[in-house]
């Protein structure tokens, strides 16, 4: 019984923090969408000029950089120091994601590394615990469920506090690259960073929950297992 209250707590906590934070990413991608501003940035150099550029702004030029249609979303893996740059050279948006993960190349070395480490841990204790209730060798279902909450909340403060600093300096490490290569005029500037800030106060918001989300999803599986198992 006591499992199946918490279940239902956490999808109306879902459902309220939904309707809070906005979560629509059909909006964001809407925001995304502009032709305009696409062709403008087309005037820019390929992405991997981009990156180094940036890289080199944040005195961290010994980051690899590599281009990748096929990767669906760019990112900057810390183990390897290593910016994967995704399919995006026809959205104007492409300045700002690289400036992205270019921040996340100089942000603290322990955290990044613990996010790293703790990340594979706590989705290693998670698939354990999962499967021990699949098979009924898990002992007082509680006790590791209330692991797993506060193991997830330090995942999520260290996610949450890497992307939101990422994300929040990224708009105006651009600003000052298209400031300084000078190509766009100061009102195209001004308006592809107003942009920028758009699909920010909005990305941010729904990043979070989506963080919030993954760790309910996990939460509602493993519940599920226990209440039939």
């Amino acid at each position: 019984m006591e499992f199946i209250i918490i279940a239902i707590i956490a999808v109306i906590l879902s459902v309220i923090l939904g309707i809070l934070f906005g979560y629509n990413l059909k909006k964001v991608k809407k925001i995304t969408e502009n032709k305009e501003l696409d062709e403008k940035i087309k005037k820019y150099p390929n992405n991997i000029e981009i990156c180094k550029s940036f890289l080199k702004k944040l005195n961290n030029e010994k980051v690899k950089v590599e281009e990748n249609s096929d990767n669906e979303a760019s990112l900057y893996i810390a183990v390897t120091n290593k910016i994967l740059i995704a399919n995006i050279s026809n959205t104007y948006t492409r300045i700002q994601t690289i400036a992205h993960e270019c921040l996340h190349s100089v942000q603290n070395r322990k955290i990044l590394m613990f996010n790293f480490i703790f990340s594979n841990i706590y989705i290693l204790y998670y698939i354990t615990i999962c499967v021990l209730a699949i098979f009924k060798i898990l002992p007082n279902k509680l006790v590791f469920l209330s692991i797993y909450l506060l193991l997830s909340l330090v995942y999520y403060m260290v996610r949450i506090y890497l992307e939101n600093d990422a994300m929040i300096n990224a708009k105006y490490l651009a600003k000052e690259y298209m400031e300084e290569i000078k190509i766009s005029s100061k009102e195209e500037i001004n308006k592809i960073v107003k942009k920028f800030g758009k699909i920010n106060d909005i990305g941010i918001r729904c990043v979070n929950y989506k963080f919030f989300l993954n760790i309910i999803v996990k939460l509602l599986i493993f519940l599920g297992i226990c209440i039939v198992r």
